[in-house]
């Protein structure tokens, strides 16, 4: 925007700009105010937003020194807004101000744009009229949450921007690079994750079908997502099989795709050794679940998979995953020391029988001297024993009778294969 004024002067610039951008938030606030409120209790049009705004203009660049006029002018049209709010209060009980705030920012348009950056007052405009368009949305948003919706997010909030900004970094056992602060990061990373995905579940999301609750579950937990969605296909129609599949296939996608991120968090060094491989089996396993989608009927798909509505901010959950991490810190150390790489090999397999992410996320941290090598190689083993224990799990949930086994058993041994094949070939 700045290369314009080295071709049109400054001034006419901002004054098609500040007169534009009162035009649309007047055209997008009078919809909304006609819809709410009707045409007896506006105070003006959109073109009386124009006019607010280009009077700001005026106001402002009149005095541009001591700006008395711009704020006499500001406290006059307050003034006139009050008697407005006033009358609209006592004579059709219409309470709301929001009108009379957007108001203001109209006036104050003119400084902005002549003071700051072009990408600040193209925000500030996007924002008002994007909170006016949304009002609707936001009312069936917050019909939807739970009474315990601002505790969790308080919860989040505390436990990321004042518990964690207070711990120690220092190490709890002599030797091993274990502390507060290192054990609450691992946990708060994680716990942003699970959120995010349990927000995009329950909020955008919450009326998904069987593949969609797939890939949104995987980024909170894909071992979770597939026992529940084995679960389910008890009780599903035999022809929603591959649909069932491709949902949990779509799920140990999302799952490469998470530690992907966590890896880029915690070490940019391994994440380049390792992402070539993980972005591969996301893609292949994405592949496999929409061959197997493509592979159900046309009116199989669209039931509204039931919402898991666990709270992923519960202080169990956060407790037992930092344990998980301590444990996990403790056994590499001494598994290191003792047993060297080879037992380290071993213990990222047996890893895979429970959850995987503090085993990873500690090796990341930087627990004992390993090389990036080393943390890729045992990253990649856990995650292929943990997608053979889903495996088992979808297996067993399902039932021995299912219509599912034939579908898991091949998409899964699918990327199993392939997961082993790459793996083979890092090592190599």
């Amino acid at each position: 925007m700045e290369r314009i004024y080295q071709y049109l002067p400054r001034e006419l610039v901002t004054f098609l700009l500040v007169t534009l951008f009162s035009l649309l938030i007047g055209l997008s606030q009078r919809k909304i105010s006609l819809k709410r409120e009707g045409e007896t209790t506006l105070f003006g049009t959109d073109r009386t937003f124009t006019f607010i705004g280009i009077l700001g203009y005026l106001l402002y660049i009149l005095d541009p020194v001591d700006y008395r006029l711009f704020m006499g002018g500001g406290a006059i049209l307050g003034l006139l807004l009050a008697l407005n709010y006033y009358a609209k209060q006592s004579q059709f009980h219409v309470f709301g101000v929001t009108t009379i705030v957007i108001a203001l920012i109209t006036y104050c348009l003119a400084p902005i744009v002549m003071t700051q950056p072009s990408w600040f007052y193209v925000m500030l405009v996007v924002t008002v009229l994007l909170l006016t368009e949304l009002k609707h949305t936001f009312t069936e948003l917050a019909q939807r949450m739970k009474s315990d919706e601002m505790t969790t997010l308080a919860k989040f909030l505390a436990i990321s921007g004042i518990i964690l900004p207070m711990l120690p970094d220092k190490n709890l056992i002599p030797g091993i690079n274990l502390t507060p602060y290192s054990i609450w990061l691992a946990t708060v990373v994680v716990s942003g994750i699970s959120y995010l995905s349990y927000l995009l579940r329950r909020y955008v999301f919450h009326e998904s079908g069987i593949l969609v609750s797939g890939i949104i579950g995987g980024l909170y937990s894909s071992t979770a997502t597939i026992s529940v969605l084995a679960r389910k296909s008890r009780a599903a129609d035999p022809a929603e099989a591959p649909e069932y599949a491709a949902a949990m296939l779509m799920a140990i996608s999302m799952m490469f795709l998470r530690f992907l991120i966590l890896i880029g968090i915690f070490s940019r060094a391994t994440l380049a050794s390792i992402y070539p491989y993980l972005l591969a089996l996301a893609l292949l396993a994405a592949a496999v679940a929409w061959y197997f989608h493509s592979k159900r009927p046309a009116d199989v798909g669209q039931q509204v998979a039931a919402e898991d509505s666990s709270n992923p901010l519960e202080f169990k959950v956060a407790l037992i995953f930092a344990l998980l991490f301590v444990v996990f810190t403790v056994l590499t150390h001494y598994t290191l020391l003792y047993a060297g790489t080879g037992g380290l090999n071993a213990l990222s397999f047996v890893s895979g029988f429970s959850d995987i992410t503090p085993f990873i996320l500690n090796l990341l941290q930087g627990t004992g001297d390993i090389s990036v090598e080393v943390i890729a190689a045992c990253s990649l083993q856990a995650i292929v024993s943990n997608i053979a224990v889903n495996l088992c799990y979808a297996l067993f949930f399902a039932g021995r009778k299912s219509a599912l086994r034939p579908w898991v058993l091949g998409g899964f041994g699918c990327v199993i294969v392939m997961s082993a094949v790459l793996l083979l070939f890092f090592i190599l």
